[in-house]
């Protein structure tokens, strides 16, 4: 008979199937929230009512605020509050369990965002700073630790006597109104802040926080958490670097009214180096300032002192050429005159009372006036200068001879503007600032 062989099949070793060593191994922790029992991808109680999401903050510090890129810096602590019944477990003394930021990536955690941020990150030294405490009933607390850089526009038509109100945004990317109900756990007492906080160019004066709906065409209707900050600026500062420079500038202007006219050495320069210095400070102050479309009250400040100080040169330039013109007209005079003016030696025939109608004294105090040498210009450095021109008069019907003298007085008084300019532009400045400072205080 045929002899039947039967062969079993041969089973290596390596074919045979292990655990799966790519999955970490479940913690106790995890074990006891079902970690692996849920889809925390889901919102908890998903396709029933919005879930209830707490918010409160305590501010740790406002960094900085940027008027050239109209933002601020905050660091703050962002707490929620909810409940997921799916991380509920069993304790005996009523316990809550904290953890890291491990478990936060493994369960399902509210997706908040900052609306008009620029920058923002979590800190993570010396590990991230988050924080997840689950109770025994489901309720969960999940805080973070948050710098955030967000916008704020300004309005600087009062620079630097402005008070700015900026507000912090926070809203869920992904969840509308319809899954998730966004509010203020405590209202305006879940916004808590350090007493420590200060600002050098701002004084804090309050937090106060809002709720609002923000629609969006494409997605629907969410709801937006708000904290306002109201600043007001520090004035003293700006006083010290910029009004107080600039005033000291107009007056420095005015000493040029003082000045002897003819001291040209004098007056020019002063009246340049304060042009000078106006330019440089209103140049300094813009440089630090975002360029607006719209003029702020420093820039009045300054321009209007800018225009003090270039009047006072102008006004110099007015004397000096009034004065010019009227030296011209009178040394014309003197060539036509067939007579000595501003007589030093009067004739004696000249100074009879009986024909010029004046004293032996007048005409020796015009005398003292100077000689037809500095003509019109009294030698004592008077404010006030008098010309008496003493003139011969032909008889046209006797060609060559004189019928009788006569005399021509002229007042002359090229000091009246500088005169007027010492009451008129302090006093123009001084009316200036009361309106300023009354319509911007």
């Amino acid at each position: 008979s045929a002899k039947v062989t039967t062969s079993f099949p041969h089973y290596s070793p390596i074919l045979k199937r292990g655990p799966d060593m790519t999955k970490s191994p479940m913690t106790k922790s995890e074990q006891l929230l079902r970690i692996d029992d849920h889809d925390f991808t889901m919102r908890p109680a998903f396709g029933g009512p919005p879930i209830p999401v707490g918010v409160d903050v305590q501010v740790e510090s406002l960094d900085t605020i940027s008027e050239v890129d109209m933002d601020f810096t905050m660091t703050l602590y962002l707490r929620h509050y909810w409940k997921d019944e799916r991380l509920s477990f069993t304790s005996t003394n009523n316990q809550s369990m904290t953890f890291d930021s491990r478990l936060a990536k493994k369960i399902w955690v509210p997706d908040m965002f900052f609306v008009h941020s620029k920058r923002s990150f979590i800190h993570d030294t010396t590990t991230d700073n988050v924080m997840l405490r689950v109770y025994p009933d489901g309720n969960v607390l999940y805080s973070l630790r948050v710098t955030v850089t967000a916008m704020c526009n300004m309005d600087l038509s009062r620079f630097p006597l402005d008070t700015q109100t900026c507000s912090l945004e926070i809203e869920s990317y992904a969840y509308t109104d319809d899954d998730l109900m966004l509010y203020w756990k405590k209202g305006n007492e879940s916004l808590n802040t350090d007493e420590r906080i200060s600002l050098s160019q701002f004084l804090i004066q309050k937090f106060h926080t809002t709720t609002k709906l923000a629609f969006y065409s494409s997605t629907g209707w969410y709801n937006r958490l708000y904290i306002h900050f109201t600043l007001r600026r520090h004035v003293f500062f700006f006083l010290l670097q910029t009004y107080f420079p600039a005033t000291l500038m107009v007056m420095l202007s005015w000493v040029s009214f003082w000045i002897d006219r003819r001291a040209v050495p004098a007056r020019v320069p002063l009246g340049i180096t304060t042009v000078l210095t106006m330019s440089t400070i209103i140049t300094g102050v813009n440089a630090s300032m975002p360029r607006v479309s719209y003029i702020k009250a420093v820039d009045i400040y300054l321009w209007v002192s800018f225009v003090f100080v270039f009047l006072s040169v102008i006004e110099y330039a007015a004397v000096n050429y009034l004065s010019t013109v009227q030296e011209r007209k009178e040394r014309k005079l003197r060539e036509r005159l067939p007579c000595t003016c501003g007589i030093g030696n009067p004739d004696d025939a000249m100074c009879d009372p009986q024909i010029t109608g004046y004293t032996t004294m007048d005409v020796n105090s015009i005398g003292n006036y100077g000689t037809a040498g500095n003509y019109g210009m009294p030698e004592n450095g008077g404010r006030q200068e008098r010309m008496f021109a003493q003139v011969v008069l032909g008889d046209p019907q006797l060609t060559g001879q004189v019928k009788r003298p006569g005399y021509v007085n002229i007042w002359i008084d090229t000091h009246a503007i500088d005169k007027y300019s010492r009451m008129v532009f302090p006093g123009s400045y001084v009316l200036f600032n009361i309106i300023y400072w009354s319509i911007y205080s």
